[in-house]
């Protein structure tokens, strides 16, 4: 073997595995049109000479553009998966250099075949990488396995199907989440004897895996440390909030002695605002999520507590891990838990410093 440089360049690794360059480059990157034995000798002198190539360098140096798709539930401005955006954007912003970009789609979390037409549109884009929150299992795996058979990769955010196999998630365990949180609550009860789950329901969907998932958690918790506890429902309309007064005044009117409850959706102050109307100041109530009237309940009393999740690193944290697999051609984690980040009025302000 001839005298090798200091420094391992493409062209050695070339001359030695008798290939040219280009074979080199493409084995490199994971590109086709190499012979089996082609590929298998420059991987062998790459391994001899122990040759990491500079991924990053390569992608700067490269013309190739980027098309990653994010699908999300329909929201409005300010609400949780608006955070999720922002977080999507910030790594767009801070991948720039490798001619990445995003093309936001979305659907109604409340109707099935929403999710359904949204993936088949994401599906004609041929996109690299796609992003998403997904729906029901039987329902999701309609896309991903569209998706797989064109070897688009694909990342969970806020609820994960393990079985349909994303290259990662990013978000909660969602039952540890509500296992957590009915301990919370049992604590500030002192040994209630009912309590209430506020749920946002339209014919039966509740418009989210993560939430059904941390009721799972809960109801677990309730059954092994207070089984005698009596767990009430009422179920809040999403498309028709002008009808959410009634229910809550027939519901505490015909429940007067319940003095806790949870919601596990991102929309606790519908609940806070309308205890606050009321000027009823001793209901325990925890919900989820930062939004800025959540908060606003939070320190004026009507919620108790609230579990952030860290939508804005979901968001940022996907889009890196799509750029460090096709990008970089770095291993990325599959499960990446958020933390279960429980706030009250006094804690808040130095959270929401401190993500700042």
């Amino acid at each position: 073997m001839n005298e090798l440089p200091e420094r391992i360049r493409i062209k050695d690794i070339a001359r030695l595995a008798n290939v040219s360059v280009g074979t080199v480059d493409r084995v490199i990157h994971g590109r086709s049109g190499v012979s089996e034995s082609s590929k298998k000798r420059v991987e062998e002198i790459m391994k001899q000479l122990n040759y990491h190539p500079n991924m990053y360098a390569s992608a700067l140096a490269s013309n190739k553009k980027y098309l990653f798709a994010c699908l999300l539930p329909q929201h409005l401005e300010g609400e949780y998966w608006t955070a999720v955006e922002n977080g999507v954007n910030e790594a767009v912003s801070a991948f720039s250099d490798f001619n990445i970009s995003v093309k936001f789609f979305f659907y109604d979390p409340f109707d099935y075949t929403s999710f359904i037409s949204a993936g088949n549109i994401i599906v004609a884009e041929k996109p690299d990488g796609v992003l998403l929150s997904p729906t029901r299992a039987e329902f999701t795996h309609r896309f991903t396995d569209k998706l797989l058979a064109l070897s688009i990769p694909y990342i969970f955010l806020d609820s994960n199907i393990p079985q349909l196999q994303p290259l990662s998630f990013y978000g909660q365990n969602s039952e540890i989440s509500g296992y957590f949180a009915a301990k919370m609550l049992m604590l500030s009860a002192n040994g209630t004897n009912e309590i209430v789950i506020f749920r946002q329901l339209k014919e039966g969907i509740i418009g989210s895996n993560q939430q059904e998932n941390r009721e799972i958690g809960f109801r677990k918790y309730m059954k092994e440390h207070f089984p005698s506890c009596l767990i009430t429902e009422l179920n809040l309309n999403p498309k028709k909030a002008e009808e959410d007064k009634q229910l809550l005044d027939d519901f505490f009117k015909k429940h007067s002695s319940v003095i806790c409850g949870i919601t596990f959706n991102s929309k606790v102050y519908i609940i806070g605002e309308y205890l606050k109307e009321k000027e009823t100041n001793d209901f325990i109530l925890i919900g989820y999520d930062l939004l800025e009237r959540n908060v606003s309940c939070l320190k004026n009393g009507s919620v108790s507590m609230l579990i952030a999740q860290q939508p804005e690193i979901q968001g940022y944290n996907g889009i890196k891990a799509l750029c460090d697999h096709l990008i970089f051609k770095k291993d990325v984690n599959t499960i990446n838990y958020m933390p279960i980040d429980l706030l009250t009025a006094e804690t808040v302000d130095f959270y929401l410093k401190f993500k700042q």
